[in-house]
């Protein structure tokens, strides 16, 4: 089924943080800056301050009389429960909380601040407006019933969580149950084995699992932030097998988890450890080329690999390469980029370079700051108020299962967001050679998440804008995560195509048809026209040069 998108309807993901904050982190100093900013402006227009204070004590003064002032949003899970809208005391509490939060933004937008500085100041107050929600009490309803019909046990088990947390999980609230789930047993169970090892990574070459194969194979290569066994969590959303079971010869590389002895790897490293992983799969298979998929940080991976490989004239051993919400073009606009300077660039380089590593669990806190109602205090309430345990979700236990970024490639990363050097030939000098992206010309494959607030889905089309060679763009309707793990038994699946890619996002999509269905099954037929032939499938892996060390997973994949 295909259909316009809506006109109206063009998505906007970036809301505040983004992968470059992430990666460059974000210091409570310059939080703090903000509202000291913000108070002082205050302070110094006191009659503008005066008359919007009196505009709020009239709201809630209409409030205390019963009136119902601002509508509760549907789709805001928080205030589900009908007690927010019903009972007395509940609704003129939320009413009090949506007549402040409209007037803080009306204050902001109506001052004389700069445009920068009231975008600093609505993310300030987005972050302390969701902290202090009433939904995060113990008054909420939800917790009033279950202290209730637990006799109390509710509160206690909370208090229980709370404390293992903040001695445990950085004080955040726990996001899963890990011992719900165990690498190799409930998650990465894909029959395989590993064919090669470096320092850097293992590769893993995956049991066939059809009738017949084509003879190029496919190279997936995972961001290096997080592990890979996102393509292989479990049977009925794993990419792996959707692959192999479609004639596919799947190898997918593990990266290790570095520690401050590796602080020196850089971008330049993981390219040459990539390079060698696609030669062994060449050398396995008898290929003359491979087709390559990268995912985030991997895409970057891949794409500087074939700008390498077409300075030295071997962009011939590359068949295709496919990109999932992957940055290449690193120029995003939102409000968190805005507390992004020189200092705070070099400040993290500094600490990452002291502590050799940049640490998982520092990303995963900035990671979940970017949606704090769905990654925070969603779990607030479950764990703390409700007192229940975190749910057993395979998605969120592989985003939970951390892994560390050496200083070299982190370095690469903020310098990467700092001068955006893909965006101009030469920008970006990878193994010693100069990267001019116009020059690959290799067929293209690239996803975006409609609702994706890492890297947001203009960014990711700006990005295959760079890239020469036939290129195919696709909005997927879901968020970073769930763009990847779209198979096609998913009935929410659709998807926004537009083979006439313009200079402006904009105008792609209002051009653009919607597609019901995954994008996984329009990959495929792409994919497999650049597969070469099919040949009666071949059950051994590896070779006489590259025979099996050990069955998939692997062992870089448990290092903690």
């Amino acid at each position: 089924m295909r259909d316009k998108p809506a006109k109206g309807s063009l998505p906007t993901p970036a809301a505040f943080i983004n992968a470059q904050s992430a990666v460059t982190g974000l210091r409570g100093r310059d939080l703090l800056s903000t509202l000291r900013s913000l108070a002082t402006h205050g302070l110094r227009n006191p009659v503008y301050t005066a008359r919007h204070a009196l505009k709020l004590g009239g709201q809630l003064g209409r409030v205390l009389l019963g009136e119902t002032l601002h509508p509760i949003n549907p789709q805001d899970n928080r205030f589900a429960d009908p007690a927010w809208s019903l009972n007395p005391f509940y609704r003129r509490s939320l009413q009090a909380y949506l007549s402040w939060q409209k007037e803080v933004k009306n204050w902001i937008d109506e001052s004389n601040l700069s445009p920068d500085d009231r975008a600093r100041a609505h993310f300030a107050f987005a972050l302390i407006n969701d902290a202090v929600a009433p939904s995060n009490t113990l008054l909420n309803p939800l917790a009033v019933k279950e202290i209730f019909n637990s006799g109390g046990h509710s509160l206690v088990r909370g208090i229980g969580h709370l404390l293992d947390d903040l001695l445990h999980n950085d004080g955040l609230p726990r996001q899963v149950t890990k011992q719900a789930f165990e690498v190799g047993k409930t998650v990465a169970t894909t029959t395989g084995s590993v064919v090669f090892r470096n320092e850097l990574l293992e590769l893993i070459q995956y049991k066939p699992m059809s009738e017949k194969q084509y003879s190029k194979p496919l190279l997936i290569v995972p961001p290096q932030i997080n592990k890979f066994y996102i393509f292989d969590l479990s049977p009925s959303n794993s990419f792996v097998q959707f692959a192999l079971k479609n004639g596919l010869q799947t190898f997918v590389i593990s990266w290790r988890n570095p520690d401050v002895r590796h602080r020196e790897w850089g971008l330049s490293s993981y390219v040459e450890a990539t390079e060698e992983a696609m030669n062994v799969c060449r050398a396995i298979t008898g290929s003359r080329d491979v087709n390559l998929m990268g995912a985030c940080a991997g895409g970057l991976t891949i794409a500087a690999l074939q700008g390498h490989l077409q300075a030295k004239r071997q962009l011939r051993r590359v068949s295709s390469a496919t990109y999932l919400v992957s940055l290449l073009d690193s120029q995003i606009e939102s409000p968190a980029t805005l507390f992004v300077d020189e200092q705070t660039l070099e400040a993290a380089k500094r600490r990452s370079y002291q502590k050799g590593v940049l640490e998982g669990r520092d990303m995963a806190r900035v990671f979940a700051w970017m949606r704090p109602n769905d990654l925070i205090w969603n779990y607030f309430v479950n764990n703390y108020l409700l007192g229940k345990e975190p749910p057993a979700f395979d998605i969120l236990y592989w985003n939970n299962d951390n892994t560390r970024l050496p200083a070299a490639f982190h370095g690469d990363l903020l310098d990467f967001f700092k001068h955006n050097p893909l965006s101009h030939p030469g920008g970006l000098e990878v193994c010693g050679t100069p990267i001019d992206l116009q020059k690959v010309t290799v067929d293209s494959f690239s996803v975006a998440g409609m609702n994706d607030h890492i890297t947001p889905w203009d960014a990711v089309y700006r990005s295959t804008l760079l890239l020469g060679g036939e290129r195919r763009f696709v909005l997927s309707s879901s968020g970073h995560v769930q763009s990847i793990l779209n198979p096609p038994h998913n009935s929410k699946a659709n998807y926004v195509e537009n083979p006439k890619l313009s200079s402006d996002p904009r105008a792609w999509y209002y051009d653009a048809k919607r597609v019901d269905g995954s994008w996984w099954t329009q990959w495929l037929s792409w994919i497999q026209e650049r597969s070469g032939t099919q040949h009666e499938t071949l059950m051994t892996l590896g070779n006489q040069n590259y025979p099996p060390m050990e069955a998939a997973p692997g062992t870089y994949v448990r290092v903690r």
